[in-house]
């Protein structure tokens, strides 16, 4: 599985992030220009995922390692960001609410 740090997270903001938390969780803060596709019905929504290679977050990496296994299995570009939102706040970084 692809992985990537926050900090290579940071150097790279033109990519597409995809949050897979639940809304609840993406709406108290998340990593800014991501877009909330939760793990929990990302299986209805594959239509709006990226065309393009995407990063994918959740709050410390787990869901969204899962998804990315997922999705890599399914032909998509997708990496995971290790450490997820949780590293992303405590590196400093702000957050979008």
């Amino acid at each position: 599985m692809k992985s990537i740090t926050i900090a290579e997270l940071h150097e790279q903001p033109d990519t597409p992030l995809i949050d897979v938390r639940e809304p609840d969780e993406y709406a108290a803060g998340h990593v800014p220009g991501a877009v909330n596709l939760p793990m929990s019905t990302l299986g209805e929504h594959l239509d709006q995922l990226p065309a393009e290679p995407f990063h994918v977050i959740c709050q410390v990496g787990g869901r969204s390692g899962r998804v990315v296994e997922a999705l890599s299995g399914r032909g998509y570009d997708a990496t995971n960001v290790d450490g997820g939102t949780a590293e992303w706040v405590a590196s400093g970084f702000p957050l979008e609410r």
